[in-house]
C-alpha cells in the first residue's frame, strides 16, 4: 500500500532518520531570497560588485552558496580568508550598508513564479506562515505585504535582526519555532539554498528544497533536504499531494 502513497519513501527515510514516528506540519518556515523572490542575481551582483571593489578575490557565482548567511558573516568569511583577521564592527556595518545601496539601485526584483501559491496552500491548509531570511534588507521586506497580501503576520518574521547565528547554524529556524509554538516535528522549512536546508534540517524540520537558481539539485540533497523539487512552480503543484501525504504515512503501521 505504502508504495502507492506520492512521497511515501522520501517521508520515511526522514521520519527514520530524525528518530521522529510522524510528522504533523502546523507551521511553514519560509526562506525569502531565491524562495519567495527571484532576487538572488541582484544579490549575486552586488556581493560581487562590493566584494572586487573591496580587493578581495571571488567570483560572481560563489554568492550563490553564502545565500543564508547574514551579511555580516559573508562579509567576515572574506577578511578571515584573505586577510587573515576579523572584520570589526564597524566594516560590516559599513560594508553591508554599501551592499544594500547596490542592491537597491538595480531593477526591482520579481516575485518568484510559483511562490504565492505555495504560500497559499499553507494558508489554505490552516498552516501558520513564519519568514526566515539571513537578509536584513527592508527593500524586500517591506514588500511582502503587498506581494503575499494577509498571508504573513508582521509579528511572525525572522530575519538578520533578530538571531545571532545565520544559516548553516539552526537558530533562525529554532526562532521561528518559537514564535509558532511548534516542535520540530511540527515544522517544514522551504528553501532553495544548501545552506538554509542545512540549518532547516539541523532544526529537525521536515526540510524541502527548491532548485530556483544554478545550485544542482543534489546539492540541496546532500545538504539534508527531504525531498527537493524542480522549480517553486513545481513545488506549488505538488504541495497538496505532499502534505496529504505526510498525513497518511502518519497514520499507517509502523
Amino acid at each position: 500500500m505504502i508504495e502507492h502513497i506520492p512521497y511515501a519513501q522520501d517521508i520515511l527515510r526522514f521520519l527514520e532518520r530524525h528518530h521522529y514516528t510522524h510528522v504533523v506540519p502546523k507551521a511553514a518556515l519560509i526562506d525569502m531570497d531565491g524562495t519567495l523572490y527571484d532576487s538572488m542575481k541582484n544579490h549575486t551582483q552586488s556581493w560581487y560588485r562590493l566584494m572586487t571593489e573591496q580587493g578581495f578575490e571571488c567570483t560572481r557565482d560563489e554568492f550563490y552558496l553564502y545565500e543564508g548567511r547574514t551579511g555580516a558573516s559573508t562579509i567576515n568569511q572574506f577578511f578571515l580568508a584573505q586577510r587573515g583577521r576579523e572584520a570589526t564592527e564597524d566594516e560590516k556595518k559599513e560594508l553591508y550598508h554599501t551592499k544594500t545601496v547596490y542592491f537597491s539601485s538595480l531593477p526591482p526584483v520579481e516575485v518568484m513564479p510559483g511562490a504565492f501559491d505555495m504560500v497559499s496552500t499553507f494558508a489554505a491548509a490552516g498552516i501558520t506562515r513564519v519568514l526566515v531570511t539571513g537578509s536584513g534588507q527592508s527593500s524586500l521586506l517591506n514588500r511582502l505585504d503587498n506581494d503575499f497580501p494577509g498571508l504573513f503576520d508582521n509579528r511572525l518574521k525572522v530575519t538578520s535582526r533578530d538571531v545571532k547565528h545565520g544559516k548553516p547554524h539552526p537558530e533562525p529556524f529554532i526562532r521561528a519555532m518559537q514564535l509558532a509554538g511548534v516542535s520540530p516535528s511540527q515544522s517544514i522549512v522551504m528553501e532553495n539554498a544548501p545552506l538554509g536546508v542545512e540549518a532547516g534540517d539541523r532544526a529537525g524540520a521536515f526540510t524541502i528544497g527548491v532548485t530556483t537558481g544554478p545550485i544542482p539539485p543534489d546539492e540541496l540533497r546532500k545538504a539534508g533536504a527531504a525531498i527537493v523539487f524542480p522549480s517553486m512552480e513545481e513545488c506549488a503543484r505538488q504541495l497538496p499531494t505532499l502534505l496529504l501525504s505526510l498525513l497518511t504515512v502518519n497514520n499507517l503501521p509502523r
